[in-house]
């Protein structure tokens, strides 16, 4: 009984976690006239704020702070906190630009650039399934790329840079919130200095409307709390559930671009997302079978 407790609790956080992933392109715009730079900035300053709060509730500040003094995982933060900092820049630039469908297909194709890092990098096999997924999935972006006229580099650029911070943050094997907590705390001092410049120069947004200044504010815990959530899942739930949660974002993130904010969708771009979709129920598949397979052998 506790156990089934345990999973249903996990369930209810996992979704909130990607539930809310995807109502971000529903917050960031409220957050003009201030900048993608700007916002960034404000978003890492208050979300170190708020992990510092949460670590030191949970008297794990010391210990976190402790792992600065570590070679490996210093610099191994400081490559992730470059990395999430072109991932946040570029996902809300694209998202108060009006470009949310392709930033849905960065999440989209991100499983499918997850595996190729693990056979490059960390040399991992891959199923059939798997090859399959990617195989579709390439005629997918080919076909995108057709109907933009471009690469999708938005989607290329969000997928890279999560999929790559997803690969060192697993070699590094820190938990979630005090890696952020770091990552946050490497980088304040750049973003400090920007946000000091901005109100100088009298184009920061900060504290000039009060609305304004608290979504800038809140940007921290609404960083933070859907990680808290997603850490909470992840120790409750097996793994294939998991996987074929993550799919929830960015279709929630589609969903607001098409019929939210309403952006172009030409039948060509349908033909690449159906590809796209394709691919992911592949592997969606692939992922469930293999499970299975694995729990099998284990019994």
């Amino acid at each position: 009984m506790a156990a089934r407790s345990e999973k249903s609790l996990g369930l209810i956080f996992g979704l909130s976690a990607y539930v809310l992933w995807g109502l971000f392109p529903l917050y960031w715009p409220l957050l003009k006239p201030a900048s993608a730079y700007e916002i960034v900035a404000h978003r890492a300053v208050w979300t170190l704020v708020f992990c510092l709060i949460v670590l030191a509730f949970h008297k794990k500040l010391r210990h976190t702070v402790a792992q600065l003094k570590k070679p490996r995982i210093f610099f191994g933060l400081l490559a992730t906190s470059v990395l999430i900092s072109i991932n946040w820049i570029t996902y809300i630039w694209a998202t108060n630009a009006g470009h949310v469908v392709e930033a849905s297909l960065g999440y989209y194709i991100n499983p499918l650039v997850i595996i190729a890092f693990g056979v490059l990098l960390l040399k991992e096999k891959m199923r059939t399934g798997q090859w399959i997924a990617v195989g579709i999935a390439t005629i997918g972006v080919a076909v995108l790329t057709y109907d933009y006229g471009r690469l999708p580099w938005i989607a290329i650029a969000l997928a890279l840079s999560w999929g790559s911070y997803g690969v060192i943050k697993k070699v590094l094997g820190l938990g979630a919130l005090e890696g952020l907590t770091i990552e946050t705390m490497i980088s304040l001092l750049p973003y400090a200095i920007f946000l000091v410049l901005l109100e100088n120069n009298g184009t920061g947004q900060f504290g000039h409307h009060v609305g304004l200044s608290i979504l800038l504010l809140s940007a921290g815990a609404i960083t933070a709390i859907p990680l808290l959530l997603f850490n909470g899942s992840t120790t409750r739930l097996p793994y294939t559930v998991i996987g074929l949660m993550q799919y929830i974002t960015p279709t929630i993130q589609f969903s607001i671009g098409v019929w939210v904010r309403h952006e172009a969708m030409p039948a060509a771009r349908w033909i690449g997302f159906l590809f796209i979709w394709l691919a992911l129920i592949t592997l969606a598949f692939d992922l469930v079978r293999s499970s299975r397979a694995v729990n099998n052998r284990v019994a």
